[in-house]
């Protein structure tokens, strides 16, 4: 038996009232917003900034996204939104998000990202310390 996954940040966050749409739940579009945020929360974690991120080179752009919502969320609830790295290819990676009311699931997100060269916008390769940097949150293999 494998142990749980553990996600590389949890990012807790509060629902504002214009996050809600008329049925006074969350507006769909307003989770992908949420795991945009977790996204540089987690690059804050790997690497100290955005900037210290970009210093290596690189950038990331999202190539694909998924979202399926599992239950409503609605105004000052507190959620939690956690990234786990599932994929890390050559030149992209792919982080599965989990959006949590407590032990609720609200959402899942799937999003693959394609690493480009920030003058050209060019798919390329991540350097090694970018690798390494992420390397240590891939799922084990079993």
């Amino acid at each position: 038996m494998t142990a749980p996954r553990k996600p590389i940040v949890e990012m807790p966050l509060r629902v504002r009232y214009h996050e809600c749409d008329g049925q006074g739940i969350v507006f769909n579009a307003n989770y992908m917003a949420y795991v945009d945020m977790a996204c540089f929360e987690l690059e804050k974690a790997l690497f100290g900034t955005h900037e210290e991120f970009l210093a290596h080179g690189v950038d990331v752009v999202v190539a694909e996204c998924t979202l399926k919502f599992r239950a409503p969320a609605r105004f000052d609830e507190e959620l939690v939104v956690s990234p786990f790295l599932n994929h890390l290819g050559t030149t992209s990676l792919i982080f599965d998000f989990e959006i949590r009311r407590g032990d609720t699931l609200i959402a899942e997100a799937t999003l693959r990202y394609v690493f480009v060269d920030p003058a050209t916008m060019s798919k390329t390769a991540p350097p090694p310390q970018v690798r390494d940097a992420y390397a240590p949150y891939l799922p084990a293999e079993g």
